[in-house]
């Protein structure tokens, strides 16, 4: 009987990170603005970083310049593109955003989700990453 090598595949994004020119102010965006939760962590050698945290997932914040090993090649604030889903109606999220000063650069527009169609609205945040904040369509 011949076995076969299961096949290798991810399930599900544990975090990612985002080098940014001003830790506190990116802290500040993504917790008034967005609703997450920032917080700082000791890693194994003590180093105490930065992370912001959503659902069951986490943002790690790396200072330009001041990045933690091992990174990426070419760490630069402002090259991000995220898109972060929401059961907040889109209309309650231009509220929002509009009193905590927040320019929304373009929608609510129609988009392809992962898992399906979406509703989407663009803004940027401190380091002028793109970030989409979207709504399943029913």
């Amino acid at each position: 009987m011949t076995q076969t090598t299961p096949r290798c595949t991810v399930d599900a994004m544990d975090h990612l990170v985002l080098t940014v020119a001003d830790i506190a102010r990116t802290v500040r965006f993504y917790t008034d603005g967005l609703g997450m939760r920032g917080e700082r962590f000791e890693v194994a050698d003590g180093t105490r970083r930065w992370a912001l945290f959503f659902g069951n997932q986490k943002i790690n914040l790396h200072e330009s310049g001041k990045e933690f090993e091992p990174k990426a090649d070419r760490p630069t604030p402002g090259s991000a593109d995220l898109c972060f889903l929401s059961k907040v109606p889109i209309d309650r999220w231009l509220v929002h955003l509009k009193a905590q000063g927040i320019a929304v650069e373009d929608g609510p527009v129609r988009r392809s989700g992962a898992t399906g169609p979406i509703i989407s609205i663009y803004v940027r945040d401190p380091d002028r990453n793109l970030i989409e904040i979207s709504v399943l369509e029913p």
